[in-house]
């Protein structure tokens, strides 16, 4: 495991996927974290799509493009390509660790490199993506990731949560595919004022995050503490996940900042494109709250 430091801030990378294993400060955690296998997501950093791509089979300039079946129940492609792979540490300071590999193969069409960056400061953690496409083609692309926030040492179930987001997007129960265009939140789907996580169930795709202050804002309050979740504004989605076997915690929520929706290398709804040689960079980062 690669660790980074600040004052009091501690946190820890996995070489494998270069996920995000844990964050505290103060010895208080502000991520769920785990043994020596990520669980249910945990951490993973999710390029070049996030959540699925049905039937695991997309088109690119006409030519149908065929991934791997890593959902095999459902039938989806899920959460891209980096997540098993292991990435190169090219940069490693006290405070700083950035990494690197190439996405390409197992039926991705034009070869990307991405870099990612966990850096520790007085506001917290940063983690800053960056996409450039190596290829001969014009591509589209995702980015996501996956971490469990948690406010501080409260209970999930003693914890609020606000989003930043205006809209949800229906989801098929059994492939997790979209089922329909976008709509207001409204009722159970509306976290724009804080709600309590007692008896909330959700694996659930939210759009039309609004930034404040130049960021998209999402938070996590308990009576033990807090937590910010930001992003720049181009994480325009966030999935939310409320499983209730996370190991060590049982009731956990993942917050998942994404650039697109589920299926996105199909709609092709808010897809990031570049030509060959060009390049992209997004932040997102955990602020600890009092």
């Amino acid at each position: 495991m690669l660790e980074i430091a600040y004052a009091d801030a501690r946190a820890v990378i996995a070489p494998v996927g270069a996920g995000l294993r844990s964050f505290e400060v103060g010895g208080v955690p502000y991520v769920e974290t785990y043994d020596d296998v990520p669980v249910l997501g945990s951490g993973a950093v999710l390029i070049p799509w996030p959540n699925r791509t049905a039937e695991a089979t997309w088109t690119l300039d006409h030519e149908v493009q065929r991934l791997e079946v890593t959902e095999p129940a459902r039938g989806n492609a899920i959460h891209g390509l980096v997540r098993r792979v292991e990435w190169d540490v090219v940069e490693h300071t006290g405070s700083l660790i950035s990494l690197l590999v190439a996405v390409k193969g197992h039926g991705w069409p034009v070869e990307l490199r991405t870099t990612i960056t966990y850096a520790l400061d007085d506001r917290g953690l940063t983690v800053s993506h960056g996409v450039q496409n190596v290829g001969a083609a014009r591509t589209p692309f995702g980015v996501g990731t996956h971490p469990y926030p948690r406010a501080g040492n409260s209970a999930t179930d003693e914890t609020t949560l606000r989003l930043a987001a205006t809209t949800v997007l229906p989801l098929d129960p059994d492939t997790m595919i979209p089922s329909g265009p976008a709509s207001p939140v409204a009722g159970q789907h509306d976290f724009r004022t804080p709600r309590l996580l007692k008896d909330v169930r959700l694996d659930t795709a939210f759009g039309g995050c609004e930034p404040v202050d130049g960021l998209v804002r999402h938070e996590l309050r308990g009576p033990a503490g807090g937590v910010e979740l930001w992003a720049d504004p181009d994480f325009r989605w966030v999935q939310v996940f409320t499983p209730g076997d996370f190991p060590g915690r049982g009731r956990a929520v993942a917050v998942e900042p994404m650039t697109c929706p589920p299926d996105a290398l199909n709609s092709g709804v808010d897809l990031i494109w570049l030509e060959p040689g060009d390049q992209w960079a997004g932040r997102w980062g955990l602020r600890p709250l009092a």
